[in-house]
């Protein structure tokens, strides 16, 4: 339950901006040493993955935002659906329905959506961050703590990866004494 929380409110919450992350700022981010620090960098490249490019579907993200706010999960998959057939290479699109599908359980279709997500951004820290809860979930440890560290690769400060991973490699690979 808490791992679903976590992932609801990094997929929900991000913030928006304009224009396409570039690598100053996922540089920037590799190089934080403060969390904070490396929140506002996250938060900004974050903002940019929330650009479409096309008025029509950043008012449907914004829709999509306004149902998940009012719990309306029905409305939200309509328009993140609408948003795929209406822009089928925008990443964001894909990870937040896949953040539907996620905390409704739906492993599978969550999955392939996280997959697309990556396929257009390999970049995408909450992609790789969804991956490991969905493969954790799934009793796949050892390939859910790959997906935290790909994460952590691209966002090294991540709590939430870094929690998970910490919590798996000493499961998988034991503690020192």
């Amino acid at each position: 339950m808490l791992k679903r929380l976590l992932l609801a409110a990094l997929i929900w919450l991000a913030p928006a901006a304009h224009a396409a992350p570039t690598e100053e700022m996922f540089a920037k981010l590799k190089a934080a040493t403060e969390e904070a620090e490396a929140a506002d960098v996250a938060a900004d490249i974050w903002a940019t993955w929330m650009e479409s490019g096309s008025a029509t579907v950043d008012l449907l993200m914004q829709r999509t935002l306004e149902a998940l706010e009012a719990e309306d999960t029905g409305t939200a998959h309509e328009l993140l659906d609408r948003v795929i057939l209406l822009k089928p290479d925008y990443p964001e699109a894909y990870h937040r329905r896949a953040g539907l599908f996620l905390m409704e359980e739906n492993y599978p279709e969550a999955f392939r959506d996280l997959n697309e997500a990556l396929k257009l951004e390999p970049r995408h820290f909450g992609a790789w961050l969804g991956m490991g809860v969905i493969l954790e979930s799934l009793g796949g440890e050892k390939e859910a703590l790959s997906s935290y560290r790909e994460a952590l690769a691209i966002y090294p400060l991540m709590p939430q990866a870094r929690f998970a991973a910490d919590r798996l490699a000493k499961q998988a690979e034991g503690q020192e004494l």
